[in-house]
């Protein structure tokens, strides 16, 4: 989810230290983490009155799919039968190359 390595995760721990003390550090991570299950819950919560809301025939909805790039991956990329076209279309999307639908270099 994040990329965070381990001498950024140092720094952070350092910051946190010199900004809320190392007596208070323990309590403010626990508030965080309070929140952050908050959070999750309040959007698993969302999703599940979304569905139920939508009814049955949206029961295997994946909000993810949603995403544009998701969308357009799985529904543009992922119809194209051969790897040459996969490549003339993303060239297409990026402005670089023939766009997708130009017979003429075929």
């Amino acid at each position: 989810m994040f990329d965070i390595g381990i001498e950024k995760f140092a720094l952070l721990l350092v910051l946190a230290v010199i900004i809320f003390g190392p007596d208070q550090l323990p309590r403010v991570a626990r508030q965080a983490g309070q929140t952050l299950r908050q959070l999750r819950r309040l959007a698993a919560n969302a999703t599940s009155d979304l569905k139920e809301g939508l009814g049955p025939e949206y029961a295997d909805l994946d909000l993810a799919d949603l995403n544009p790039r998701r969308f357009i991956q799985k529904h543009l990329i992922e119809d194209v039968d051969e790897p040459r076209q996969v490549e003339r279309l993303g060239a297409g999307l990026h402005g670089r190359g023939r766009a997708p639908y130009d017979t003429e270099a075929t």
